[in-house]
């Protein structure tokens, strides 16, 4: 018993939670903006099937990151440059799953190894190496803050205007074309912004759990709903749940953040499957009429 308390004490502390909370509200903002980009985000994504994309979009913004710190330079820049590059490498590829696929397999080894490699190399301070990995952003500076709101007001200014047009050309490429969507520069624009996102959310729980915040929250959300406006509500909320309840759970035990950031978003996808579950048995599921495509609203806006 007393081991067992130990251990809870260990992960789960909260004494202290009044007094650390003024102390990273900085953090809590960052959170909140990090929730609200992959939240938007994440419904396209699951419509694309760009999940690995994403996972190897990271390994590149990890990669450009590691280089910025052995050279000195700007991290968040660095971050930014490799997943702009992996994104628009990505995009260029076009929509067919089969090239880009294999490309991101080639692609995640190979940042992964730069990164590493730029780590062993740089002999500044062991927790910056680490943070990059497992993120850091309790320790988010106002400069920090400002960039991240900066690059959040460009992914809403280049995403709001092509929304619709983007999920349709997502659920749909073919009909879309068909209808004169201009599918690849969309698809390049969308995979510009994934960039910036991925970079972003690297700085709150590291390259390799980035899929917890751009990913997880929407899978969760499709459990419940299948209607994009719903689906997009629920994955904001369920992002930023994810965000902010893992940095306020991780600051009384003193424990790296990202650990904390995917438990939260992991037991909210637990509880949706569940949710989602019981509604199917219940029929309470609002199910898609046969040749009817569950995104038709936004389809039909074209």
């Amino acid at each position: 018993m007393i081991g067992l308390q130990f251990g809870i004490h260990t992960f789960l502390n909260f004494d202290n939670l009044g007094q650390l909370l003024p102390l990273v509200w900085g953090s809590l903002v960052a959170g909140v903006i990090l929730g609200l980009i992959a939240g938007a985000i994440g419904p396209m994504i699951h419509a694309r099937d760009l999940a690995f994309a994403v996972h190897g979009t990271s390994e590149l913004s990890f990669a450009g990151a590691a280089a910025a710190l052995f050279f000195g330079v700007s991290v968040n820049l660095g971050a930014i440059a490799g997943s702009l590059a992996a994104a628009l490498l990505l995009g260029w590829l076009g929509v067919k799953a089969r090239h880009r696929n294999a490309t991101i397999g080639i692609l995640l080894p190979f940042g992964l190894g730069i990164g590493v490699l730029f780590l062993a190399l740089y002999t500044g301070r062991s927790s910056n190496k680490f943070g990059l990995l497992a993120g850091q952003i309790v320790a988010v500076q106002s400069t920090q803050l400002v960039s991240l709101a900066v690059v959040a007001a460009v992914i809403a200014a280049v995403l709001v205007p092509i929304w619709r047009p983007l999920f349709f050309a997502s659920v749909d490429p073919e009909v879309a074309q068909a209808r004169g969507v201009p599918v690849r520069a969309l698809s390049m624009a969308f995979m510009v912004v994934l960039g910036l996102a991925v970079a972003m959310t690297v700085q709150l729980v590291g390259a390799l759990l980035v899929l917890s915040l751009l990913i997880t929250p929407t899978a969760a959300a499709a459990r419940l709903t299948v209607r994009p406006f719903m689906l997009s509500v629920l994955s904001v909320a369920f992002a930023i749940t994810s965000a902010v309840g893992g940095i306020v759970l991780s600051l009384g035990p003193g424990l790296p953040i990202s650990p904390y950031v995917t438990t939260v978003s992991f037991l909210i996808f637990l509880v949706c499957v569940v949710i989602g579950r019981v509604r199917e048995r219940r029929g309470w599921n609002q199910r898609p009429e046969v040749g009817h495509h569950p995104h038709a609203d936004a389809l039909h806006t074209h």
